[in-house]
Order: C-alpha cells, then sequence, then structure tokens
C-alpha cells in the first residue's frame, strides 16, 4: 500500500513538471516568433530604405536593432533546447519507470495464470465448490474464485492499459528528439544569419566613418534635442500634475466625496480609478504604432556604439514603423497637451489618472487639448522621412514624475 501511494505522489510530482516545463517551452517559442516577426519588419524597412548619406545613421540603427533581435532569437532557440533536454530525461525516467511496472504486472500475471492451471488439473472447479463442508465454506469458494478470476482479468487490462501508455511516451519521445535536431539546425542558421547581419553592420560603419565629421555633427545636434525635450516633457507634467491636484483639493473642500487622499497627495475617485486600471494592465497595454514596426532606440543611456564619445540618454523608446503609420493611445485617458517641438514634429501627451505617455513626431494631428481617447484611438499621422521612407514614434510613459521604462508595459 505504501510502496502505491509513493508511485501516486511521484506521478503527481512528474505531471506536474511536465506541465511547468511545457508552458516554459511554448512561452520561448512565442518569444523567439515574436523576435523573428520585428527581424522580418526590420528587413523589409532597410530595403525599402534609399542608400545615400541621410539615410547611414538610420540604416546603422536599424541594423543595431536586428542584430540586437537576432541574438536573443539565438538566446531563446538555446533556451528551448535545453527545456527539450529536460523534458527528454524525464520522459526516459518515466519510460524505465513503465517498464518495470510493465514487466511486474507481467510477472504477477503470469503467476496467477500458472496457479489456475495447476488446479484446474487437480480438480474441478465445480467439484472445488460444492465439497465444501458446510453452505458458508461453499459460498466463500465461489467468491474466492469470482474474485480470482476478476482479479485475472483487471491485471490483463492493466497491463494492455500500461503498454498503451508506453507507446504513447516512446512516441512522445521520438517527436521531442525530432523537435532539438530542428531547433539546434534553426539555431545554426540564425548564428549564421547573425554573422552576415554584422558584416553588413560593419560595412555600413565603415561607408559612415568616411562622413565621420558630418554625422558626428548631427548625432551631437540629436543629443541637445533629445536632452531640451526630456527637460521640457518632466516640466509639463509636473505642471499638470501641479493642476489636477489642485482641481481635486478644490472638490475636496466641498465635501463631495469625489476625492481621495493618499500619500499626502489628493486625487479624484475617477483618476484613482483609472490609475488603477492603467497599473493592472501592466504587460499588456498595446504598441503605439499602427502596423509593423521595430524598436530601434531602447530605454535609458545609450552610448553610440560607432561614436563612443557621443552618449545619449532616453526617457522613452523610438519606434520606428512603415510610412503612413499613426500613432494611437495605449489606453484609455485625456489629452492633456497638444504642442511642436523641433525634431519631433508635433507632440501629444495624454493623462491616465496619475500616468501619462508621449507621443512625438506626429505630423498630422487627429485631436486636441481636452479631448477624450479610448484604447487604440489614433492620435495622428507619423512623419514620414522623405529619405528613409519609415515613420518613427518617440514614445514615453511616466507615473507621475517618475519616468518609466515602456518596453515591459507594452504587450508584444
Amino acid at each position: 500500500m505504501k510502496k502505491l501511494i509513493l508511485l501516486f505522489v511521484l506521478s503527481l510530482i512528474v505531471i506536474s513538471s511536465f506541465a511547468q516545463n511545457d508552458k516554459k517551452i511554448k512561452e520561448l517559442e512565442q518569444q523567439r516568433k515574436q523576435m523573428l516577426l520585428e527581424i522580418s519588419n526590420t528587413d523589409k524597412m532597410l530595403r525599402d530604405m534609399k542608400k545615400n548619406t541621410n539615410t547611414i545613421l538610420s540604416r546603422i540603427k536599424l541594423i543595431n536593432a536586428q542584430i540586437d533581435s537576432r541574438k536573443k532569437v539565438v538566446g531563446l532557440l538555446g533556451e528551448e533546447v535545453t527545456a527539450i533536454d529536460v523534458q527528454q530525461k524525464g520522459i526516459e525516467q518515466e519510460i524505465g519507470q513503465l517498464e518495470v511496472e510493465l514487466k511486474e504486472k507481467r510477472e504477477s500475471y503470469a503467476k496467477a495464470v500458472d496457479a489456475v492451471m495447476r488446479n484446474r488439473k487437480s480438480e474441478n472447479k465445480l467439484l472445488f465448490v460444492l465439497s465444501g463442508r458446510s453452505l458458508t465454506e461453499t459460498y466463500r469458494r465461489l467468491r474466492y474464485l469470482r474474485d480470482y478470476s476478476e482479479y485475472r482479468s483487471n491485471q490483463a487490462a492493466e497491463i494492455l492499459e500500461k503498454q498503451a501508455v508506453l507507446k504513447a511516451k516512446k512516441d512522445t519521445l521520438i517527436q521531442t528528439k525530432a523537435e532539438k535536431t530542428a531547433l539546434l539546425k534553426q539555431r545554426e542558421i540564425e548564428q549564421e544569419n547573425l554573422k552576415k547581419e554584422e558584416a553588413t553592420q560593419q560595412s555600413s560603419v565603415k561607408e559612415a566613418q568616411k562622413k565621420q565629421k558630418d554625422l558626428q555633427k548631427i548625432l551631437n545636434q540629436k543629443k541637445q534635442q533629445a536632452k531640451k525635450l526630456n527637460g521640457q516633457i518632466e516640466k509639463l507634467i509636473a505642471e499638470d500634475i501641479a493642476r489636477q491636484e489642485k482641481k481635486a483639493k478644490e472638490e475636496a473642500s466641498k465635501g463631495t466625496g469625489k476625492t481621495t487622499t493618499s500619500g499626502g497627495k489628493t486625487m479624484t475617485n475617477e483618476d484613482v480609478k483609472l490609475s488603477g486600471s492603467f497599473a493592472a494592465n501592466k504587460g499588456k497595454l498595446p504598441m503605439p504604432v499602427t502596423g509593423q514596426y521595430t524598436i530601434t532606440t531602447r530605454f535609458g543611456k545609450q552610448k553610440n556604439q560607432q561614436w563612443k564619445a557621443v552618449e545619449t540618454t532616453s526617457n522613452g523608446i523610438d519606434i520606428q514603423a512603415k510610412a503612413g503609420a499613426d500613432a494611437r493611445a495605449v489606453f484609455d485617458g485625456e489629452v492633456t497637451l497638444v504642442a511642436a517641438f523641433p525634431g519631433y514634429n508635433n507632440y501629444v501627451i495624454v493623462r491616465h489618472g496619475d500616468y501619462y505617455t508621449f507621443y512625438a513626431n506626429i505630423h498630422t494631428l487627429k485631436v486636441k487639448k481636452g479631448d477624450k481617447v479610448k484604447t487604440n484611438q489614433s492620435l495622428g499621422q507619423l512623419f514620414t522621412d522623405p529619405d528613409t521612407g519609415a515613420s518613427e514614434l518617440h514614445f514615453q510613459l511616466w507615473k507621475g514624475t517618475t519616468k518609466q521604462n515602456p518596453e515591459p508595459w507594452l504587450r508584444r
């Protein structure tokens, strides 16, 4: 009995482990597919881009993004292979356990059949039952024969069941080995692609180095523009927060019960609810651009690989999209500001309770200050660069006056 309980517990542990590992493999596969989609989008953008001096920096930026995505694909493939290795070993262990159990069942069944054959030689079943010295003993003998016959039938059924399970596990093992072989082959292909892309990067860098003086000037100009923009956004958000708090305090003084004070800050109940909904959707917000996209600049400090003297700090991310793409709201909210800034065309700030999202490089606006917007609503069409033939959105996300890395908030 204790052995049966132990086997049952071990089976539950194995099943749970397999389920978790299988879930991990599927998640890794999904991430890999997303990275490959981004690489495909980048390829299309690079093919569409004109090759001239004005596009060198944009091309290098796209190639760097492509290489970054390709490295992630290679890494994810490695993780998938490792996870399948674990799964394969688990299946092999389970097959070994099933083979031992099947052997025991067969031996037990063989003994039972042998015992029946001996009994058949020595006496007739009916005589065995009727030769009981009392009615009670006769009944016991009858029940014994019935139970024994049922036991042998159950043993035979269990053997057939074990054989079927064992065959299914062996089939799964064959499939798992095939998947592993395919993944290893795919990893080799991706590593070769990575080498080609790195060679293309080096070629573009050499081309850029011939015009280093002019490009260095452009980079420094972009750095100064980004610095001024970041300062302005922080100032504008702080001013809007002060306005909203003042408004909430005025509402609170009326005693209407429409406000909440938390952590020394007064907010309307509507903003508290909206903030909670926004926070609850972390990792589920849609991309702030329509159509195909590639993230070309990531959050935080960026040291240019080719011009190490130029270091920029990005308070958000740059997302390159196809020509004609729209900027779209990532969540319900209210447009608090619409304005223009040198190097970034028009920009829009949307408030979502205690959170703010910023969208820059819009050419044709579709909203104005005070408008209520819904998730996925278009804010305007992005500016299309005539040389690159692409549209790029600069996107930021803030919680109060604290900047956030937008990527973990977005659904990929």
